[in-house]
């Protein structure tokens, strides 16, 4: 037998460090190749770490809540024989698809010795040292948290209920929200929004907030994990490209009742048709026919890269914070595809399941600030990109039609644009083609 540590890698996407979220193992057991060992939450997604060897057991290096850097320790597995380490692999590519696969066993300092710092999430204390590192052994099994992802984790806090008390009946007995929501519906507890005042929890940047009357006068939340991703991609796209934007306000009552009428049909029991399926597809429809909107300026090369596949990001709102993940090739979705490709994209942000990949390569981009009762937004693009559309919220206005005064549904849509390679004319266009489909999408729908 030998001892062998498994390193934290970089799963791909050039991470630094990540948070334990759950260990899926625990001292003395026996493991399979490819088991999978851990969940790791990185900047940007919940990620699933698989064993490179079998073996048994015999360290944890970490617990749940430890920030790990990139080349630590993560575990220790007796491996049968003296097999030798396996090769590190490179990540995958974009797309691909792949199984679990090790990317690689992390970076080393300058003398060749990988770093082992571990750290609680919050803590503001300096980098503990090498030597400082106790593995976590005990002879008995250490207690395993629920397995659950963090937002399941908080949604269970929020309707006040113990989640270790949840059967799970996702993979491997994994809580998810249906889980949570038929818990709370047994419970007959009604859902509570988390909203200020002071008897509740406020969540702030991914943190929860104790109650304004019984809270700190002072509390400090670490910049980490999405709160910097979001922080450093918001501060270099803002002062380094010109934003510049254009709005419109948009008669949306025949995409309203083109809605209504499909939500009837039994052929599409199941889909979940929203107003943002028609926007998704409107800002496609727009960019077949004004392919400079899906462009980037690139000013290292000084150039700007026109693209003919539109990668859609979606900005969603998490327990995490704010996060953008992608439909590939978005512009040859139908309604249903696209109601469906939305669909994952929303389950799977919620759940804290986003992959790295589906993270990678926006090249047009929507936030949707309606749901949050919010007429209208003036975004900042996400870096990388050129374009980035608000939509608000659909409400009854007056609107003159025919030269009456009447009651309709009214949107209003914003564009931002770097006008390094988007001109107002451009943009103006794009804006306005959106706004002719919202208005009337059927003859769209049924061209396409």
């Amino acid at each position: 037998m030998s001892a062998r540590d498994f390193l934290l890698p970089d799963v791909g996407e050039g991470l630094t460090e990540a948070e334990i979220v759950v260990w899926k193992v625990a001292v003395g057991d026996q493991v399979a190749l490819n088991q999978p060992l851990i969940d790791i939450e990185t900047a940007k997604a919940t990620v699933e770490l698989p064993s490179p060897y079998a073996g048994t057991v015999t360290k944890l290096y970490g617990a749940v809540g430890d920030v790990v850097e990139v080349g630590a320790p993560l575990i220790e597995i007796d491996v049968a024989g003296d097999a030798p380490a396996p090769a590190a692999a490179p990540p995958a590519a974009a797309g691909e698809g792949r199984t679990a696969v090790l990317v690689g066993y992390g970076v080393a300092t300058d003398e060749g010795v990988p770093t082992r710092q571990h750290r609680r999430r919050g803590s503001t204390s300096a980098p503990a040292a090498p030597a400082a590192v106790v593995p976590v052994s005990t002879p008995t099994a250490p207690a395993r948290a629920p397995r659950s992802t963090p937002p399941v984790r908080l949604y269970a806090k929020q309707h006040g209920l113990d989640i270790a008390r949840i059967a799970g009946t996702g993979r491997d007995g994994l809580i998810t929200r249906a889980d949570v929501e038929r818990a709370v519906a047994g419970a007959g507890t009604a859902p509570r929004a988390v909203v200020a005042s002071t008897t509740s929890v406020t969540r702030f940047v991914g943190h929860e907030l104790a109650p304004w009357s019984t809270g700190p006068r002072e509390e400090r939340i670490p910049v980490r994990g999405v709160l910097r991703s979001m922080a450093e991609a918001m501060t270099q796209s803002a002062f380094s490209a010109p934003h510049a934007a254009a709005w419109v306000r948009v008669d949306a009552t025949k995409s309203v009742e083109l809605l209504a009428g499909l939500k009837q049909r039994e052929s599409l029991a199941g889909v979940r048709l929203s107003p943002l399926t028609l926007v998704a597809l409107a800002l496609c429809d727009a960019a077949r026919h004004f392919p400079g909107i899906n462009s980037s300026f690139d000013a290292a090369n000084n150039e700007v890269i026109v693209r003919r596949s539109v990668a859609l990001g979606i900005a969603a709102d998490t327990p995490r914070g704010l996060i953008v993940p992608n439909i590939k090739d978005a512009d040859t979705l139908d309604l249903v595809g696209m109601a469906n490709a939305l669909s994952a994209l929303v389950d799977t942000a919620r759940a804290g399941t986003t992959t790295p990949n589906a993270m990678m390569g926006t090249t047009l981009t929507i936030t949707n600030v309606g749901p949050f009762g919010i007429d209208g937004a003036m975004p900042i693009l996400p870096p990388g990109t050129s374009a980035i559309l608000a939509v608000g919220q659909i409400a009854k206005a007056p609107w003159v039609v025919d030269d009456e005064v009447v009651v309709r549904h009214v949107v209003e849509i914003a564009l931002s644009f770097d006008h390094r390679c988007i001109d107002g004319a451009l943009a103006s266009a794009v804006l306005a083609h959106v706004g002719r489909f919202l208005n009337d999408p059927a003859p769209a729908l049924l061209a396409g």
